[in-house]
């Protein structure tokens, strides 16, 4: 399904020819489909701090892409980090040595290069298998 949306914008992108932004916003669609992006983690954010705050923070050292502010699911308020994606390599490490350790909405920020996610289906709950067995003293 989301593989069949971006073939779609591409081929979108592409009949635009004679626009001088389609050439342009070609190569961006396809780093962003094969996932070749560069996250940045951001901890220590304000409670006040939106994406659109973050992303423009950001946006001075190169194009982002994506910026998310991770929220608690019960009381949908923010946990105090996020992620900013960028379509360089180059653009993320400038960012994360000149944003590290600056004061972003009132609170001094710590930015780090993200790590990839863990297998969460093996890192889960231990299952319960019942009692244990008693050894065979036979």
């Amino acid at each position: 399904m989301a593989m069949a949306a971006l073939r779609e914008a591409s081929r979108r992108l592409a009949s635009r020819m004679e626009y001088p932004a389609a050439p342009a916003a070609r190569p961006l669609l396809l780093t962003y489909s094969r996932g070749i992006t560069y996250r940045l983690f951001i901890g220590g954010l304000s409670q006040f701090a939106t994406e659109d705050s973050l992303a423009e923070a950001f946006s001075q050292y190169g194009q982002v892409l994506e910026a998310t502010i991770i929220t608690d699911k019960m009381t949908n308020r923010p946990k105090g980090f996020g992620f900013v994606k960028f379509a360089s390599e180059e653009e993320a490490n400038k960012a994360r040595e000149e944003m590290n350790g600056k004061v972003l909405n009132g609170r001094v920020i710590y930015v780090d290069i993200a790590k990839a996610k863990m297998n969460r289906t093996a890192d889960s709950s231990p299952r319960a298998t019942g009692p244990p067995k008693q050894p065979d003293n036979s």
